[in-house]
């Protein structure tokens, strides 16, 4: 088996770092060489040497920038003050956008209705909401702190769910009203 030996350097990673260097020299450089394929080459002939300082010069890697980050960015006005230029224009060509737009503080706030009270509820269908409800967290709560929990308070708490639960659902209307889409304003 070949095994490198440690005593020489890696030829292979020396010649990466040099062609790496050279592109990064290359990218950065102020000057580009011109290419015979390149737009205007026709005016000189392209000898593969850098561009001179009499000859125009093409834009450099550190000229490109099509996002704009170089430079500072726009400052973009407010409404307000895209509504004060547009002031001297007629209406008929002013469009307003979406940032042009105002909202109207309306003193008319959404006060939800009462509910009704508990007091004069059916006292079955009280029973059923604390069966239904109260069965769940009672069995949660036996689980956590009453281990020893007898099997007989075990199975009425799941039999005051399970009764609580099968009378509401039989409470609900059987039948559906044609003319209600469900929507109350």
């Amino acid at each position: 088996m070949n095994r490198p030996d440690s005593e020489q350097p890696d030829q292979g990673a020396n010649q990466d770092d040099a062609v790496w260097l050279d592109l990064v020299a290359r990218l950065e450089s102020d000057t580009v060489a011109i290419r015979p394929d390149s737009p205007g080459a026709g005016e000189q002939p392209a000898t593969g040497k850098e561009a001179t300082p009499e000859t125009p010069q093409a834009p450099s890697f550190r000229d490109f920038d099509p996002l704009g980050l170089a430079g500072t960015a726009p400052a973009e006005l407010s409404a307000a003050e895209r509504q004060a230029e547009a002031g001297g224009q007629d209406e008929s060509g002013a469009t307003e956008g979406p940032r042009d737009y105002e909202v109207d503080d309306g003193d008319e706030e959404f006060v939800p209705e009462e509910p009704p009270s508990l007091a004069g509820t059916e006292p079955l269908t009280m029973l059923a909401w604390l069966g239904a409800v109260g069965g769940p967290v009672a069995l949660l709560l036996s689980a956590m702190f009453w281990r020893s929990a007898p099997l007989l308070a075990i199975v009425g708490i799941v039999a005051a769910f399970v009764l609580g639960t099968v009378y509401l659902i039989m409470k609900l209307p059987q039948e559906k009203n044609g003319d209600d889409d469900g929507a109350r304003v």
